[in-house]
């Protein structure tokens, strides 16, 4: 397992898409402090956090549209299926090595705030939460991504198909204040991974967001190490 991390932590730090991802990411991360913080002249890091989370619909879909389609694109992906690890730990290595230059370039923005400190009161704890919110729902999206793009060797399909899914969420967020239906809300909301995430911009930790966070991971892992386990035995 720790040979596919770090074999897929040296190609994201090697390789084209790697780093565009870092580029653009720091670039939108420095847009958004500056129009949220600086232009904005507050030290509240939660529209920050929001903005991009909104932007993180395009970026991390970068980072994940190469992980499995293009192993299957240069017909790799079967030394992976016969080498000595399971495909659980196949799946989790590359979902570690893709969260970890993600974690990397959310936490190094986060600094930002940092600077503010000579200049006015920022609180320590809501930057630590926010940060952790962010994390969860940028795993969340990954897992995501690495399960479609374990479905097709077209790196820009895998792209546009982990957009799709994931701007159905924020659908799902926006017709639910539109529904007059109670229990039609309700239901909404629990799948909705952008409501949860209001909670932690307010400086309060949600545990049962945290359950669910993780719980979309889980389940699109497991979907992923299920699309390979189908292929191993086709």
């Amino acid at each position: 397992m720790s040979a596919i991390y770090k074999r897929e932590l040296h190609a994201y730090l090697t390789s084209a898409i790697g780093y565009a991802f870092i580029a653009l990411f720091f670039a939108v991360s420095g847009g958004v402090f500056v129009y949220t913080t600086l232009y904005a002249g507050t030290a509240n890091p939660g529209s920050y956090y929001t903005y991009m989370l909104v932007f993180f619909v395009i970026l991390l879909p970068i980072l994940t549209m190469k992980s499995f389609s293009e192993e299957r694109k240069l017909r790799t992906e079967q030394l992976l299926m016969t080498a000595p690890v399971s495909i659980p730990a196949m799946v989790i290595a590359k979902f570690l090595a893709a969260m970890t230059i993600f974690s990397a370039c959310t936490a190094l923005c986060s600094c930002s705030f940092l600077l503010l400190v000579r200049y006015a009161t920022v609180r320590a704890a809501t930057v630590f939460g926010n940060l952790i919110a962010l994390l969860l729902v940028g795993g969340a999206f990954i897992a995501i991504g690495l399960f479609v793009s374990a479905l097709t060797e077209n790196q820009l399909a895998a792209a546009i198909g982990t957009v799709g899914i994931i701007l159905l969420f924020f659908v799902v967020s926006a017709l639910n204040s539109f529904i007059p239906v109670y229990w039609i809300r309700f239901v909404l909301s629990g799948v909705s991974i952008f409501s949860r995430f209001s909670n932690f911009t307010q400086g309060a930790f949600d545990f049962s967001a945290l359950l669910y966070y993780l719980s979309v991971m889980v389940v699109f892992l497991l979907l992923t190490g299920r699309v390979y386990d189908r292929r191993r035995y086709r």
